[in-house]
């Protein structure tokens, strides 16, 4: 199941129109429930609304303030430890994510 392939600290990088933005994303899970935290340069973000969509696939949502405030949603796929896929800010483009856990 996606929700424990998660578990773990993952670097990953986000590829956005203004550049290429590397995030922390440590993911937990206790008594069946994921959750999790996002840490960039500048902040530590609480990570909501994660859904296991597939046997690979999760949503969740995250908010920055910076460099400027945001709400973003993303669609990712897990394999092992990579993931791939990507985050959406309203009407922008998407920007593509990738990330390797930690080890």
């Amino acid at each position: 199941m996606v929700s424990a392939a998660l578990v773990g600290v993952w670097d990953v990088r986000i590829k956005t129109p203004i550049g290429t933005l590397s995030v922390m994303y440590t993911f937990t899970e206790r008594n069946g429930v994921l959750s999790a935290t996002a840490t960039g340069a500048h902040e530590t973000v609480p990570v909501t609304d994660i859904v296991c969509t597939g046997e690979d696939t999760v949503t969740w949502r995250q908010t920055v303030s910076r460099p400027m405030r945001l709400h973003l949603r993303f669609d990712i796929r897990v394999d092992g430890d990579r993931l791939d896929g990507y985050s959406r800010a309203g009407r922008l483009p998407r920007s593509v994510v990738s990330g390797v856990r930690r080890r």
